[in-house]
């Protein structure tokens, strides 16, 4: 049993009444009510206290029922949504809700609150914020239910031990998955494409606006009606992908390990590219290569990406890109698209990455893509009252300079080059792909 505000207010009624009565006594009168004043403040108390067990113990004959759904993946960095369905009994329900979830989450909010009227079922939803990968428990759910005249609270666990794991970015791979099938379907995927790629798709009806080195004179000729061609991309190209597990991918940006998001980037690159129709390998390396998944086509592909990824961490190691790219060039020879997920410094200290990409071109396609602090970039651009801050100012500066004299020196050997906030890579990765398939680059 836990007292509700309620009891507490009746027990100070009861003293309030007690002392007002004690305070009427005078002379030899004043020990015999404070004695009455006593013994009823007593009585009350008692009473009051007996009541609240009671209203406690009537609540345990009817509880409410309330369990979790099924928990399959969580993905790192989202707000994952976990739902509560709670049904009540024959009674109206007062709830308090607190679900053990892992104290390695951040959840919103933390506890539950509602009131359901007498057999009815509610679902409730929070959400919970991994910052890392890898597999978490669950424990049981807490309920506190108030008793019909509102004295007390009745207090239980429910057992509801899930173990679950915490993968890359699904929730946003799964968004991803329907943008590109809208942009391959009806007049979102005709806009994209027309008069991009190399592959001829269709002949259709010339509108106003297009263009008219696109007409099929031909086709005009026999149709006696101007007909455009729309091109696509090519399929069945290759893309390679190098994901750098080493020391600058360990730091944290955004509540992240750089090189989670490196790796929810590398995944959704992945997807975009077996959209498209390319045949899709990723390579994880530090000293060495840790996995290699050889290209290949189709959505299996994905899957078989995601579970040998997904255990992978970053290590306090210094990255042999050489490696790395003398692995993947040995396995395959045909040209492809290479691209290389990792962060740089300045030109010295990334003296073997300059390298290792020049080395690239022209048989490959090298696209170098650099995961930046959001935080430097505020720091640089923050104007500063006092010499501390301006000290770091400067440093922040400093730091994006030699940054972009780095990136300066790979655009010069022939690499394309993607340098952006670790948070916003993604996106600006998918989009810089299909850029260069509707453009034929590769």
């Amino acid at each position: 049993m836990i007292p509700a505000p309620r009891v507490y207010q009746l027990l100070l009624l009861g003293t309030g009444v007690g002392l007002g009565l004690a305070a009427f006594g005078s002379g030899n009168t004043r020990p015999a009510l404070l004695l009455v004043a006593l013994g009823l403040t007593l009585t009350w108390d008692v009473l009051v206290l007996g009541l609240a067990f009671w209203d406690s113990r009537q609540v345990k004959s009817s509880p409410v029922k309330v369990s979790r759904e099924s928990l399959q993946r969580l993905s790192i960095g989202q707000e994952n949504p976990v739902r509560l369905t709670v049904k009540s009994s024959d009674r109206p329900a007062t709830l308090q809700i607190r679900d053990f979830y892992p104290p390695e989450f951040t959840a919103t909010p933390p506890l539950l609150e509602l009131t359901l009227p007498p057999d009815r079922e509610e679902e409730l939803t929070y959400t919970v914020f991994p910052a890392k990968r890898g597999e978490y428990l669950f424990g049981n759910i807490q309920v506190r239910q108030l008793g019909a005249w509102g004295l007390a609270w009745h207090s239980w666990r429910i057992p509801q031990p899930q173990t679950v794991a915490v993968y890359p970015d699904l929730l946003g791979l799964r968004s991803l998955s329907l943008r590109l099938s809208l942009q391959n379907s009806g007049n979102i995927r005709r806009a994209k494409r027309l008069g991009m790629g190399t592959e001829f798709a269709e002949l259709r009806e010339y509108s106003t606006g297009d263009d008219p080195r696109l007409i099929d004179w031909k086709a005009t000729a026999r149709r006696s009606r101007l007909l455009l061609r729309v091109l696509e991309p090519e399929q069945e190209q290759t893309l390679m992908i190098l994901l750098d597990r080493g020391r600058l991918m360990t730091a944290q940006v955004k509540g992240l390990a750089r090189f989670d998001w490196g790796l929810n980037a590398a995944l959704s690159l992945a997807l975009a590219g077996l959209n498209r129709g390319d045949r899709v390998g990723i390579g994880v390396f530090d000293r060495q290569m840790q996995v290699w998944v050889p290209p290949e086509r189709g959505q299996t592909q994905l899957t078989k990406l995601i579970e040998r990824l997904t255990p992978i961490h970053p290590v306090l190691l210094e990255p042999d890109y050489l490696g790395a790219i003398t692995h993947i060039t040995s396995q395959h020879t045909r040209r492809a698209l290479v691209v290389l997920i990792t962060d740089l410094v300045d030109k010295t200290a990334s003296s073997e990455l300059l390298l290792s990409m020049g080395r690239l071109a022209p048989r490959y396609l090298p696209f170098c893509v650099t995961l930046r602090d959001p935080q430097i970039d505020v720091q640089a651009h923050t104007l500063t009252q006092d010499i501390p801050g301006t000290y770091a100012r400067a440093v922040a500066l400093d730091l994006l300079a030699q940054r972009q004299v780095a990136l300066a020196t790979l655009k010069q050997r022939g690499v394309l080059i993607l340098d952006a906030p670790a948070n916003q890579i993604t996106e600006q990765l998918v989009d810089r792909y299909l850029q260069l398939k509707a453009r034929s680059q590769l």
